[in-house]
């Protein structure tokens, strides 16, 4: 989890960093545009050219001519100055278009930032327990005996699953089907089934009076071990591996293992009653 808050922050800060860096340019461009327009605009005063009368030389000729009574040529006076024309708004400050330009790279920041934390936030491992971890479930001998005195799995919310029981006389058949921690939960007396119906992922319950799941969505039907017997279903329930640690049931919920094949029954075990679905 440290981890995740350290990558948002590295990230709002690149985020951060890139919106003042383009900030900073614009207004830099901005005022490098602003005084060259200036000295152009200075350089086509007439005030500034050649040949122009100053105020001194004007008052100069008019105190000579009140004293002499005679008329003295006075350099003709320049033209007054043409308005100036109005100043680029790109160059006064920060304009509406610098603004919402500011705010549009900001904001495409600060979502690229909340994705990538949000992207990181889920493909990072979970370590702190719950689904996609390894869960303890139960002492084996406690779910042994629920399930012998209700005739149905317990359920595992946390993992998702169901814990049924496994009959040791069919380890057997078992071994030519299944491998790794299926096979070991097997051999301890469990299976954990992954809740989701392999067809279109409704979730399945258990039937108590027929001894089998069957899913309510579409009628796929499987025995008490999740091998499948009826309906759409392309294969039995997918499942979980199992472990017994120190008498504890622990179900590693990180890889959801594949259902065995259409045809499959290692157990035998067919319909006690009538159907639920």
């Amino acid at each position: 989890m440290n981890a995740v808050v350290v990558a948002v922050v590295v990230v709002l800060v690149l985020a951060i960093v890139f919106v003042a860096t383009t900030a900073t340019r614009r207004d830099r461009v901005a005022a490098m545009r602003g005084v060259r327009e200036a000295r152009r605009r200075d350089r086509g005063n007439p005030l500034e050219a050649d040949g122009t009368a100053t105020g001194r030389e004007v008052e100069r000729a008019a105190v000579l001519e009140r004293r002499a009574g005679t008329a003295v040529a006075v350099p003709a006076a320049a033209p007054p100055p043409a308005p100036r024309a109005p100043l680029d708004d790109e160059a006064l400050g920060v304009t509406r278009r610098q603004f919402f330009n500011r705010s549009i790279v900001a904001m495409f920041g600060l979502g690229l930032g909340g994705f990538g934390a949000a992207t990181l936030g889920f493909l990072w491992p979970s370590l702190s327990g719950g689904f996609g971890s390894k869960i303890r479930v139960g002492k084996l001998d406690d779910i042994l005996g629920q399930i012998a005195a209700t005739r149905e799995p317990v359920y595992v919310a946390e993992a998702r699953s169901w814990i049924a029981p496994y009959p040791q006389e069919a380890l057997d058949k078992a071994r030519d089907i299944y491998t790794g921690g299926v096979l070991d939960g097997m051999e301890q007396g469990v299976v954990a089934l992954y809740q989701k119906c392999v067809h279109l992922g409704c979730r399945v319950p258990w039937c108590t009076s027929s001894q089998w799941f069957e899913c309510p969505c579409h009628g796929s039907q499987y025995n008490r071990v999740g091998e499948r017997k009826a309906g759409p279903a392309p294969r039995g329930l997918d499942r979980f591996g199992v472990s017994v640690d120190g008498g504890v049931v622990v179900v590693d919920t990180a890889q959801v293992i594949q259902g065995p094949p259409i045809g499959t029954n290692t157990t035998g075990q067919e319909q006690e009653g009538p159907h639920c679905a």
